[in-house]
Parts: structure tokens; sequence; C-alpha cells
């Protein structure tokens, strides 16, 4: 797997925590860095507002050396020798010292160095007023130079609760760099007046338009393509009539001319997994092998693979995994391999093989060459990569109850161990909520949205959670209650009342950092519910906007397309119809008049810690790559929005990518321009590439040490076992009634009386129709008469 070991504890100098602070600088104030040119001294064998700051196994030297760029004196850091970890001469973080800051405000920091080494950077700290100094991000891969060389690069929007930040260079390999004349300005604000192009409800809350074409497939699983074109699986499309006929289906969508072109699928991919591989094909694990028998198996996972190339809009088989995974995970790792946990076993019961795609030899390994722990990780896990390697289960999972403990964990692949993270609320109630690593990622903030529970069929929940993977012991903290909308529970549309919340939620991280959340449904497969916010990660809160005028509930899907729509597509209710309606949703950024343009790429093949330049046609405020969508059941754990801090010269822009795959896995991402109102550009595609440029880089300097302190319960690998015994019910469906693409629930919302008669004028009001009864049992006591036929009217006449 070939992770970077975890590092120790970042030492960053004297963190001074509860600091004294002076009066604001005025913005007109020029360079806001005291002795930037190392020539006043002070104390300690440091320049005056700078210190010794660094951390890890390595031996260093700092010297004020008479070799500068201006004046008689610069900064000089040498590593002698490394094992990890880094140095750097920080501006000191004290009141007296570190620059005054406001939230909002951009800040352009420049500097000239010489360095012997490439592995050195611009390194950024920010004082939070209640958490203290802490690590905010790194900026700027300095490139080796034997003279004088200008480096400049500008700071990522004040985070709110920021009142002070300090920076410096870090020298993480051996070698040393030289430092002179630093400065720092505030950014001015160029932010064009916006000009409402819709309606003013339009321009507040965005606009949803459903598209007059239908989806032709009952596509369950939509990823986005690196040609911007949309692959939707389908499968047997969960109906029982496609599956025995072996029709399994797939469509790719254009977006450009809104068409749609059918594909021939090998097999049924219905509940599959998928993930785009760094080569920007997509691979596709698992699916289903068999549909559940009243009286016999439950759903049957198969074993097979396979990859979808976009250039031929072809599948074609790889290796078997070793085990059948119906509702597999799928997570993508820094180094371009693919981690699998969960799903359904070729008989029905539970898997416990955790399944590891090599990138090198383009195959799922053998068992033995895989780490395992044995755990049941459920169906569709949310397993979101950290910044280290390790992989944070958020607790969003589907159908039924969580995983034992806490809900969510830290699992630990190279020390094969799991670790429980607390906080997660109501934990047993989160199926079918979605998860979403917050932008940007340099931040490791996870939002959980909703959720309900398809055994007990409870209301859906307003629960929303946050967990800062920063923190050295991470807990999910209660974030603010899920906005409502309006549910339709048969007899048209009401509005929400008490705690009612939604399950099945879409969530989306759209270019101007907010989170678009949309779709759900109140209760197991019934009661969809209309409304869509937007999270903004910034101030915690959200903001009620436009809400999809179509059902989106159980096999729904939300994504963001390449022009910055978002598309919507899919509902299935447990009648067994389909929706085949498409809706777009244009986001109030759109319509705010003109929309910046990068009118040139200068190379679309990225490496980690590279210094890439476009042109845009009109100031901007931020540039970040998007990772495409591979979305199914409210689940996509690769999801992520990595901002790319910029060095600005008029209308070119260097943009600065991070060093750490980690944070970036190698693939194909959408790159987005957007300007001080949060208007962004179309996105162009670039290629992070994968393990041949990871060969020469060192990221482990960028690798901090977050969540490196866990108090939780940990569980090391227990006993090798076969598989762990799932009930035949899994899908909340009782399958005594009706035919196999109809979910009868096992158990009804909790307003529906437990009598035959409350039982059937539900079934009734939501469209089930005749509703044949499998075998001789009958669990709910739907057919009193005992002639094979449900909620006939001379059942509801027996007592």
């Amino acid at each position: 797997m070939n992770h970077r070991r975890r590092t120790a504890l970042l030492a960053v100098g004297v963190l001074t925590a509860g600091l004294l602070l002076t009066a604001p600088q005025p913005a007109s104030a020029a360079n806001l860095i005291k002795n930037p040119g190392f020539e006043t001294a002070g104390t300690g064998g440091m320049p005056y507002c700078w210190e010794k700051s660094g951390w890890g196994d390595n031996d260093f030297t700092f010297t004020t050396t008479s070799d500068a760029h201006s004046g008689s004196k610069a900064m000089k850091v040498e590593l002698t020798r490394r094992t990890e970890g880094d140095r750097k001469a920080l501006i000191t973080e004290s009141a007296e010292c570190a620059p005054v800051v406001s939230v909002g405000k951009q800040y352009d920091l420049n500097l000239w160095y010489k360095s012997t080494t490439p592995d050195a950077s611009v390194t950024l700290f920010r004082h939070d007023t209640t958490a203290g100094w802490q690590y905010w991000t790194d900026l700027k891969t300095l490139e080796m130079a034997g003279g004088w060389t200008e480096a400049s690069v500008r700071t990522p929007a004040v985070p709110t609760g920021t009142d002070r930040i300090t920076w410096g260079v870090s020298v993480y390999g051996t070698g040393s760099a030289t430092t002179d004349d630093y400065t720092m300005e505030q950014v001015a604000d160029p932010v064009p007046v916006p000009q409402c192009t819709g309606t003013a409800e339009q321009c507040a809350n965005g606009r949803w338009d459903v598209l007059p074409t239908q989806n032709p497939v009952r596509s369950m699983h939509s990823v986005v393509l690196n040609n911007g074109k949309v692959l939707l699986i389908a499968g047997s499309g969960n109906s029982e009539e496609q599956f025995n006929a072996g029709t399994f289906t797939s469509a790719v969508y254009d977006p450009v001319n809104g068409t749609y072109k059918v594909i021939p699928t090998p097999k049924d991919m219905f509940c599959s997994g998928h993930v785009q591989l760094q080569d920007g094909r997509v691979l596709v694990m698992s699916g289903n092998k068999a549909y559940p028998v009243a009286g016999g198996h439950g759903y049957e996972g198969f074993k097979d693979s396979y990859v979808f190339d976009p250039v031929t809009e072809t599948y074609s088989k790889t290796n078997d995994m070793n085990d059948g995974h119906w509702y597999p995970s799928a997570t993508i790792l820094g180094n371009g391999d693919v981690i699998s946990f969960g799903g359904l076993r070729e008989d029905s019961t539970g898997s416990v093989t955790a399944e590891l795609w090599s990138d090198a030899e383009q195959k799922w390994l053998e068992l033995w060459k895989v780490n395992q722990t044995w755990s049941y990780w459920g169906l569709y896990p949310s397993m979101i990569l950290m910044q280290d390697g390790r992989l944070f289960y958020s607790g969003s999972h589907v159908f039924g109850n969580n995983i034992p403990g806490t809900g969510s964990a830290i699992y630990d692949y190279d020390a094969n161990t799991v670790t429980q993270v607390p906080g997660l609320q109501n934990k047993d109630q989160r199926d079918q909520s979605a998860s979403v690593l917050l932008p940007p990622a340099q931040d490791q903030k996870v939002l959980t949205i909703g959720g309900g529970n398809i055994d007990s069929n409870p209301d859906a929940n307003r629960l929303t959670d946050v967990i800062d993977l920063k923190q050295a012991n991470p807990a999910y903290t209660a974030g603010p209650p899920l906005p409502q909308g309006t549910v339709d529970l048969g007899n048209g549309k009401q509005a929400q009342t008490g705690n009612q919340g939604k399950m099945y939620v879409s969530a989306v991280l759209l270019p101007d950092g907010k989170v678009l959340e949309t779709g759900g449904a109140l209760h197991n497969r019934a009661d969809p519910v209309y409304e869509s916010s937007l999270y903004d990660p910034a101030t915690g809160t959200f903001d009620p906007v436009a809400a999809d005028p179509e059902a989106r509930g159980y096999h729904s899907s939300a994504f963001l397309l390449p022009d910055g729509r978002v598309m919507t597509t899919g509902d299935n209710p447990g009648n067994g119809s389909w929706n085949h309606n498409v809706s777009i949703y244009t986001p109030p950024y759109l319509l705010k008049g003109p929309r910046p343009a990068i009118t040139s790429v200068i190379d679309t093949e990225w490496t980690y810690g590279d210094t890439q330049r476009i042109t845009v046609d009109r100031p901007i405020a931020k540039a970040e790559l998007i990772r495409p969508a591979a979305v199914t059941h409210s689940s996509d754990p690769n999801q992520r929005f990595v901002d790319l801090p910029l060095s600005v010269d008029g209308n070119n822009v260097d943009l600065n990518v991070t060093s750490n795959p980690d944070l970036a896995p190698p693939g194909w991402y959408m790159l987005f321009a957007v300007d001080a109102n949060g208007v962004p550009s179309v996105a162009k595609w670039v290629h992070l590439q994968g393990p041949s440029a990871l060969g020469a880089t060192d990221a482990s300097a960028h690798v901090h040490s977050f969540a490196d302190s866990l108090e939780g319960k940990v569980t090391e690998p227990g006993k090798k076992r076969t598989s762990q015994k799932v009930p035949v019910t899994v899908s909340g469906c009782d399958r005594h009634y009706g035919s196999i693409n109809v979910c009868v629930p096992t158990d009804f919302p909790p307003s529906v009386k437990a009598t035959a008669k409350a039982r059937c004028d539900w079934l009734k009001k939501n469209d089930y129709g005749r509703l044949k009864v499998n075998g001789k049992d009958d669990p709910l006591r739907l057919d009193r008469d005992g002639d094979g036929v449900a909620c006939g009217k001379a059942d509801l006449r027996k007592r």
C-alpha cells in the first residue's frame, strides 16, 4: 500500500494560545511584517520577531548569514540529516510580531530565496481566537535556485475566528534554503457589482429546470467522466423482469447537447461500487448476483469487476475480487490504489473481506497480500481518505443500524487497527445520510447530514454533525439542524413539522466552496421531501434555496457538472416505479452576471508540488480542483475540493499544487477559477499524475500529525472468519408480498397503525396495486382470507 508513515507530534515553536492582542493594523499598511530582512537582532540567536520552528528527527542549523539579497543579513536554514519532519524560520507567534489579519481577506506573501534542495515550501499558520495557534496550510513548493529568486503566493481567505497569521519557509529535505526580504500585503477587493440575470427569487435561491428528454435507463449510479460526459449505470435497474431477461443497461449522457447513448452492460451492476482510477477509467466492482427469494436467501453479490473506458465507452473485465460485495465501498488512495469494504457475499451474508486494487498491477490483489481486520463494515460504508493515508469511517451507511460502538471510526491500514471516534448523534438512524469532506480538503473537516433507519422506519431526522480531523483527538460536534421543507405523505405537499428531516440525502461540493444538499424522503422508500439548502463551511450555517420539483428518494443521485450546474436523476419508491425525469439546478452564482473564464491552461498534466500557470480574463479570488462525482445511495466518499493557492500577476495566475497525494489522490480533476463574488468559470480538465510522479516526491513533511492522540477504543484484527450473518430483510422490504422490485416495508411509518386496514390503506395510497402473497407465510397479516392476494376486500372485512 506504500502509505507514508504517520508523523510525530508537530512542534511549532512556542504555541501561545492566550495572547493579549494589540489593535489591528490598518489595511493601508504596506508591509505587515516586522524586521522583514532580519536586520534587527533579537534573542536566542534569532533576529527580532523570528523564531526557530519545526519538528521530527533531523539534524539542522539556523544561521543569520551575510549572504543577503539586500541589506547585510539573511536567514539560512539547513538540514544535514533527515528521517522525518522539517525546520523553518517562522515569524514569531506573538502579539508583538505576528501580523494581524481580517476575516475573509486574502494576503499576498512575497520573499526572495536561494535553495539547494527541492524540498522547501511556504508554510502558513493561523491564530484561532479560541483554539490558539495551529497549522493552516502549505502554500507553495519552492524550486531549487542557485541565485536569488523571487517567490510569491496568495493566501486563501482568512477563516472565521482568525486574528493573526505567521509563515515561513519549511525545509524538509537535506540541503538549505536561504531567505530574505519578506513582504505581506492585504489584497485589494476588486469585487465586481453582481448583475442579477434572473428574477429576484432565482438570484437569491437558484433555479431548477426539468429537462425535456428523460433518462432512458433506470440508473442509480452516476459517474462524471473526464471528458465531461456522465456515465449512468442501471444494470437491471432494480427490475426483476430485466434481471430475468438478462437486460443490463448503462447510458452515457452528454450535457453539452443533452443526448443519451445506451451502452451494452455485461452484468447486473445494480448496487455495485465504483471509483475513477488515476488514468480516468472507471473501476466498477461487484453488483447483483441474485434477488431475494421469499423464505429463502437475500440479495447476493458477485465477485466480478469491470473497467469502463470513457474513450471507447465500453466495459472490460478485470480479475475477480476475493469475495462478493453487493453495496461495497470504494475509496481511491494517495498512490492510486483502491480499497473496498463491506457489502453482501455470494451467499447473502456480510463480507468481512477487505479488497485492494493495485494501480501498479492493474488487478485486485490476492487475499494474502491485503491487510484484514475481519470486520463487517456494513453496506456502502462511507470511508474518506485522510491527509495521512488513514481512512475515516464517517458513520454514513446504507440499511438499518450502524456498526457497533460509537458509529464512526478511523482505520489505519498500515497498523491494521480501528479506533472509535465519538460524538455522532443517534448513530443507528444515519442510514442513507450523506457525508462529505468539506471544502477545502486541506481543512480536514467532514459534514454528515440527516438519515433514517429502514428497519424501524422512524421519521428521518434533521441531524447534522461536523468533525475536525485536524484535532489531536477528533470528535463529532452537533451542527445546525437541517432546514425543513415540504413532504408528500400521499395527500399532497405539506410543511414538515417537529424533528422531521430526511434520508436519501444528496450532497454536492460546489466551486464557490459551499455544499448543496438536496432531495430525500421521510421514510423507507416513501414520502418524498422537497427541500434544498446550501451549507457554508465558513459560517457553519444552512441557507434554504429552491427545491428540486421532482421526488428524489431511494436510488436518486445528484452531482456537479463541469459548467457549474448540478444534475439530479432517479427515484425508486417502494411500489417499484421509477422516475426518469432529470432536473438541473442553476445555483445563484450563475445568475450574478458574467463569469470569469480560464482562457488558457499551459499544461494539463500536473504533478505534486507543481506550480502551474493559467490565464484568466479578469481577476479571480481563488482556484480549486474538484474531483468528479462517482455517487450512489447518498454516498461519494471520494468527492473533494482541493484549494490551489494563487500567485497573481495581472491575468496570469500561478496555481500551487499540493505536495501531498493523500489530499488530492491522482486522477482527473475539474479546475475552476472563482471570482470574489463566488462566480465560477466553466471547468477545465487537468490530470494530476499518479505513481510515476510520486516516485520523486517526498510529501511526508506535508503529512501533519492530525488525529495523532486518539483516545477511543482500539480494535486490532479479530480472528479470521468467513462472513457475518445478515438478515434477509436487510433492505427493509418484506418479500412475502408482490414482485421483487416492490418493497412492502417490514416496519411501516410510525403514523400507520399496526392493523391490516391501516397498512392496506397506506399501500393503496402509495400506489402499490395488486400484491400477490409469495409462499404460505403472511407475517404482516394482510391476506386474512388466505386467497393469496394481500389487501383484498375480504381481508379488510375480517377481524
